[in-house]
């Protein structure tokens, strides 16, 4: 090259870099005056010295570190009003968290200079006046959560060109008039309640329950009450006799007989029963033990010589049904469908084998339902690599997780060896498994349902991602019993009540394994005084009651700058476990909201689903700012 054409080069980069700096100057000016003048109780690390990016407490910057893109001081314990041609000069920045401090004042105007704002978070602080007019600058805005401060007036009409608009909370303020036509096509979270509306729900508005309208002088539509349903009484008069003549305190004796003598026969027969199948699931246990029965016999007892292991297109397994048989196994636990075992093959090979119990379809719909199951290739989901089917044993062939399941890593003896889980492992997690499951309910023209989401059915990838397991189950399994075990805590009121799964209680399912994450309970646990206590009406409760602090594992404690993230996942989660379906978010969106929280961690991520993924901003949970 020549010399001539090297010095332009070499200006070209520099004046880049140069304006690089300016802009990240620029925006590290703007924010040591912003602390400057406006008085806090907590200390910062904001040094003119020090490097901003990755160094200044709840700074965020963009990729390649040229501009700040989100300021995260919650409770930082400002008092004032916050100062002018301050913060609004972070032209860059896409994220605004001021909650839970104590600022004054009105709305500052110039904030309306940051064009690029999407997430503004400015609750629990003492902001008064009305909203300003001009909403419908930020045309990227997603979350709005302006609640518990003193604004009043009315809410302004710019509110309805907001069109990515996914959340918004006024909940306790002094906001009047009519509430708005708000019939934005992004919204999915709202709480206008206690304020002081009036007039009426508008009709685009009604789909939310009467509780983000509550504590307003709004009068709610009441549904008809229901007529019961009366039978034909059957009931004889108390001096009534039969035909021939007994008395009621003989017809009463003779029932009485009659009942016992049949509960005596009942309890026989289950005696029998339980014999009979607890001897069959001791046989068939025996086969997976080491130094159990020969696989000759096996195949001779089950009466299905002829049936072999049947392995999904590339797997590259190489072992039939006798050589899994004649393995050295170990019992990894007992599931809702089955018992799963730890079984080395004689080549070294380990895979994990799943026993389902209570199958009640016929061999062609379970080999229908295993192909479906199988089809599935994802790198968030286990794959499935073969299925057995005969008359006494159904089996499920998968490969072995070393590390264990996440059940295992979250509620393990916690001393000694054990390695707690740190916050980019959970959310690894978290990001993993959700894009797994919104894999999975894409199947079947999009009506697929795992049915059994648990975190001892989750395992980290290689890329130490969360990655879902026991997929499409409840469909060809007996209908689930009403669970006394660990597994209740995961299944939606809806699974409880209809013993049928869907894709909404899977929703539900994945929210009660975030709030594992979060607060590193399980889903149903006792406390020292053997209280059974229930994580989603824990975690309801105590954040109820404004103490979202004491919600969160004291494992994560140790690790800095992550306040604001856990909250915003615990928005997530308090999302997925809503009691009614219908107002759960799809399992698409849940991955959009994980994937905002961390979005430069996630960017070279695949995304979930068949197709690309859609641009539009996640919709989040209410409440509390993450």
């Amino acid at each position: 090259m020549e010399v001539g054409h090297i010095f332009p080069s070499i200006l070209l980069v520099g004046l880049v870099l140069l304006q690089v700096n300016a802009d990240l100057g620029e925006d590290r000016q703007a924010l040591l005056e912003f602390v400057k003048k406006l008085p806090h109780s907590r200390s910062l690390n904001w040094k003119e010295s020090s490097p901003v990016c990755n160094n200044w407490t709840g700074v965020t910057c963009n990729e390649d570190r040229s501009r700040v893109i989100a300021v995260r001081l919650p409770g930082v314990g400002f008092q004032g009003s916050i100062p002018p041609s301050t913060l609004s000069r972070l032209s860059a920045l896409q994220v605004l968290s001021l909650r839970s401090n104590g600022i004054t004042g009105g709305f500052p105007d110039d904030f309306f200079n940051l064009k690029n704002l999407s997430f503004l978070y400015l609750q629990y602080n003492k902001l008064s006046g009305p909203l300003p007019a001009n909403f419908s600058v930020w045309h990227n805005l997603t979350i709005v959560n302006l609640s518990n401060n003193r604004f009043n007036g009315s809410i302004p009409s710019s509110f309805l060109n907001l069109t990515r608009l996914a959340a918004l909370n006024l909940a306790n303020n002094s906001l009047s008039g009519e509430i708005p036509d708000l019939n934005l096509p992004s919204l999915q979270q709202l709480n206008l309640s206690n304020n002081n509306f009036t007039g009426s729900i508008p009709m685009s508005l009604r789909r939310f329950p009467n509780s983000v309208f509550a504590g307003n002088n709004i009068p709610f539509e009441s549904s008809p009450p229901v007529s019961p349903v009366l039978a034909p009484s059957t009931v004889p008069s108390p001096n009534s006799r039969n035909a021939r003549g007994l008395s009621e305190a003989a017809v009463l004796g003779i029932i009485i007989a009659a009942s016992i003598l049949g509960l005596v026969a009942f309890v026989f027969l289950i005696i029998v029963y339980c014999s009979r199948k607890k001897s069959k699931e001791d046989e068939y246990s025996a086969k997976f033990q080491k130094g159990g029965m020969s696989p000759e016999k096996v195949v001779s007892r089950t009466q299905d010589a002829n049936n072999r292991l049947t392995f999904f297109e590339g797997c590259s397994y190489a072992f039939d049904l006798e050589d899994l048989l004649r393995a050295s196994a170990e019992v990894l636990g007992k599931g809702t469908f089955g018992m799963a075992y730890k079984a080395v093959l004689e080549d070294a090979t380990t895979v994990v084998v799943k026993r389902l119990k209570e199958v009640n379809v016929g061999k062609r719909d379970f080999e229908q339902q295993m192909e479906v199951v199988g089809s599935i290739k994802h790198e968030n989901v286990v794959e499935l690599k073969a299925f057995y089917y005969s008359k006494d044993e159904k089996l499920m062939v998968y490969d072995y997780y070393s590390q264990g399941s996440v059940s295992a890593m979250l509620h393990g003896k916690r001393g000694g060896d054990r390695i707690p889980l740190d916050w980019e492992t959970r959310m690894r997690i978290a990001i993993g498994a959700a894009r797994g499951i919104a894999r999975i309910h894409t199947e079947n023209a999009g009506k697929f349902v795992h049915g059994n989401i648990k975190s001892s059915n989750i395992f980290l990838n290689s890329q130490r991602y969360g990655c879902v397991s026991d997929l499409g189950l409840s469909t060809i399994m007996s209908p689930l019993a009403p669970p006394i075990s660990r597994a209740a805590g995961y299944r939606a009121p809806e699974v409880t009540d209809t013993r049928k799964a869907a894709q909404p209680s899977d929703v539900y399912s994945f929210g009660v394994v975030l709030l594992e994450l979060l607060t590193g309970k399980s889903p149903i646990h006792t406390t020292g005084g053997d209280e059974i206590i229930h994580l989603v009406r824990w975690v309801h409760s105590v954040v109820r009651e404004e103490w979202t602090a004491e919600v969160f594992d004291v494992e994560l404690m140790r690790y800095p700058n992550i306040e604001e993230e856990m909250v915003e996942m615990l928005q997530i989660a308090m999302s997925c476990v809503v009691r009614m379906p219908d107002q759960r978010p799809k399992m698409s969106d849940v991955v959009k909201m994980i994937e905002n929280v961390r979005q430069p961690e996630t960017e070279n991520q695949p995304s979930s689903g068949k197709g690309s993924e859609s641009s539009t901003p996640p919709p989040p949970a209410m409440g509390r700012e993450s």
